[in-house]
């Protein structure tokens, strides 16, 4: 997958990871693999990679220093441009490990970071990145000297770095206020146009799960059956992590006819930093207003059990698993083997790509969209009898009234109903 022909045109990466005797819920095998299609994703390619089992970190050198020296040779062998780190290192250990391989530091988390700041296109995803950016960097000032000096030197350089942020703790924690106060002003914002979408009583259905399991490209299958559908309203679709970051809202539509909106988030990855987590947290919090959630698995993934419990666990963090949930696996165009997963809760199998299943999906979010209920004014006409003899026979109505133009009911439609009749509806001071 990575383009070793071209290595003189991409930043030269060296990976390292360590493997704790102590058990963990972290797969360094699997952990290591996401690092390589992490540092793919940030436009670099992995050389080689080193993994050390130790007992313990060394709160110095994270590997020891004999270790650190080893790496300096290989480095100079292969002609490493950047190493990159498995863990999250502290100031200290990037100073230290920098002295010895006199190369650039990146850990997991500046990676990532990395990525958000590459992706990010809408200014509320850029302004989270940079926060999230700032929080990193502001306890890790003296040892990232270096290469914070690197502005625009490749992976880890995105960002801030430019304004010399190693010397001013005071200029980081003003510019950390001033952009915590940006996103308080476009939350209220999010927040306007929250409650427009919820007044509308349009079910929202989000798209949760693992970076790159296909949630992008099931959103573009989904609102193809929308007449309002154009090419212009996809979604950007790429087979790498973290293709797409800032969050989308587009509408479809049931096999009743009733519109939906769905929202994308962005896609989790094991280990994701908890500072991208806080600052991306009014975004994430999007996934607590839908009515339904699509947990978006890749049946291909190896490690699907372990992105499976990743997502589940963000999801408990963000106080949303009592919401109804779908497990929907994806690409079952190009699954080798049967998944068996003891997994609660209604699953399909599908392929977004190829449009299998669609169908049998959104039949299965029509039946587990939990029902709403409105009370409403229609005015009927005296023409269309037939739903005034509807309204009457099958909901609860409050009261009604013979007007000039037609019947005036006050009754309770559920969401379905709504949607069918809501170019009946009438707001009070139009009586």
């Amino acid at each position: 997958m990575y383009d070793i022909q071209n290595t003189d045109k991409q930043e030269k990466v060296l990976i390292v990871g360590v493997n704790l005797d102590k058990k963990t819920d972290i797969d360094i095998e699997s952990s290591m693999n996401e690092l390589k299609e992490l540092v793919y994703a940030a436009g670099g390619t992995v050389i080689s990679d080193v993994v050390q089992n130790k007992d313990r970190i060394d709160s110095a050198y994270f590997i020891g220093k004999g270790k650190a020296e080893e790496i300096a040779l290989c480095c100079e062998e292969l002609d490493i441009d950047t190493v990159v780190f498995n863990n999250e290192l502290t100031g200290a250990q990037i100073r230290n490990l920098e002295g010895v391989l006199n190369k650039k530091i990146i850990d997991r988390t500046s990676l990532i970071l990395d990525i958000f700041a590459k992706r990010a296109t809408s200014k509320e995803g850029r302004l989270q990145v940079e926060l999230a950016q700032l929080k990193y960097m502001l306890p890790r000032l003296i040892g990232l000297g270096n290469q914070l000096s690197r502005t625009g030197g490749g992976i880890g350089t995105r960002g801030p770095g430019e304004q010399k942020l190693e010397t001013d703790r005071r200029h980081i924690s003003r510019r950390i206020a001033d952009i915590e106060k940006e996103l308080k002003e476009l939350e209220g914002v999010r927040r306007i146009k929250r409650k427009k979408r919820q007044d509308s009583e349009i079910p929202i259905v989000a798209l949760v799960g693992y970076t790159n399991a296909g949630k992008s490209t099931l959103l573009n299958s989904l609102i193809k059956l929308d007449e309002e559908y154009s090419e212009e309203k996809e979604v950007f679709v790429k087979d790498m992590l973290f293709a797409t970051l800032d969050t989308t809202l587009r509408k479809s539509v049931l096999p009743n006819g009733q519109g939906f909106l769905i929202t994308d988030t962005v896609g989790f990855v094991s280990q994701l930093p908890t500072k991208l987590i806080e600052a991306f947290k009014g975004t994430l919090e999007e996934v607590q207003y839908a009515d339904l959630l699509l947990h978006v698995v890749d049946m291909t993934n190896q490690d699907l059990d372990i992105q499976i419990k990743t997502t589940l666990s963000i999801l408990k963090d963000l106080e949303v698993l009592d919401k109804p949930m779908i497990t929907v696996f994806n690409k079952a165009d190009a699954a080798e083997n049967e998944v068996i997963l003891h997994i609660s809760g209604p699953m399909i199998k599908l392929s977004a790509k190829t449009g299998y299943n669609i169908d049998i999906l959104l039949q299965m979010i029509q039946d587990n969209l939990p029902q709403k209920f409105y009370k409403v004014e229609l005015l009927v006409p005296y023409s269309d009898g037939s739903l005034s003899t509807y309204l009457f026979d099958n909901t609860k109505v409050a009261s009604f009234e013979y007007k000039e133009k037609g019947t005036l009911i006050t009754t309770v439609l559920d969401s379905i109903e709504y949607e069918k009749y809501k170019s009946f509806i009438i707001n009070n001071e139009d009586d």
